[in-house]
């Protein structure tokens, strides 16, 4: 490898590396949001609104991240009034944040039926209102079963990002190819630091997930 084209790609590199983490940061808190709304109204509200969420998270979870966004992309590009707000990036964030709530979403379900049949019993018994229910009761017992799979879902996540450089996401892979377009080399130098960028951050996850994940079933026996 070459030392001095490792020198110029590495501030680009690491210019997209950090829209990456960006993106993850955004599109994270929509799926770890939009996953725990879709699980709960799945559980509590009547059918007709459950079988159509229930059949939309499947559609999504059952079809590939890139037709969804490159869908989603052209859809909104025809769009005049939101044509501007919707960038890439903004597109992406939400593509990705949708896609992987479906998947958390499956993930707090877990949680929510690994509650003792007892507890929900206890709520019934003394008329708990259901907010309180939730958010004092169910939601922290659901999220101490839920952590460690969720937590993988963000490192898968983290690691699909850059296949919204199909959409015009200027992230790392985008900043590679532009390099290796305009000087006809650096494809060795380049991909190798971002497998090492992603290495350097998944891994340690990866690694602390599977701890967190032992320990939760050493404590529930």
């Amino acid at each position: 490898m070459d030392s001095q084209r490792i020198s110029d790609l590495l501030p680009l590199v690491w210019e997209g590396f950090v829209v990456i983490l960006q993106l993850t940061f955004w599109a994270g808190i929509i799926a770890l949001s939009l996953g725990l709304v879709i699980a709960i109204t799945i559980r509590s509200a009547p059918k007709p609104v459950t079988v159509p969420l229930f059949w939309f998270t499947e559609f999504i979870r059952n079809t590939p991240l890139l037709v969804q966004a490159l869908f989603v992309y052209i859809f909104v590009s025809r769009i005049e009034l939101i044509e501007g707000f919707m960038t890439p990036f903004v597109t992406g964030a939400i593509v990705l944040g949708v896609h992987y709530a479906c998947y958390c979403s499956e993930a707090y379900r877990a949680g929510i039926d690994g509650i003792p049949k007892g507890q929900w019993e206890a709520i019934t018994a003394i008329s708990l209102p259901k907010s309180r229910a939730w958010i004092d009761i169910l939601i922290p017992q659901m999220m101490r079963r839920c952590t460690p799979a969720l937590g993988n879902y963000m490192i898968a996540m983290f690691k699909e990002v850059p296949i919204l450089f199909a959409i015009g996401v200027f992230e790392m892979i985008a900043q590679i190819q532009r390099y290796t377009g305009l000087s006809f080399a650096g494809h060795v130098e380049g991909y190798t630091l971002a497998g090492l960028l992603f290495l350097a951050i998944s891994y340690p996850l990866a690694v602390s997930m599977r701890k967190l994940e032992n320990r939760l079933a050493r404590a529930h026996g």
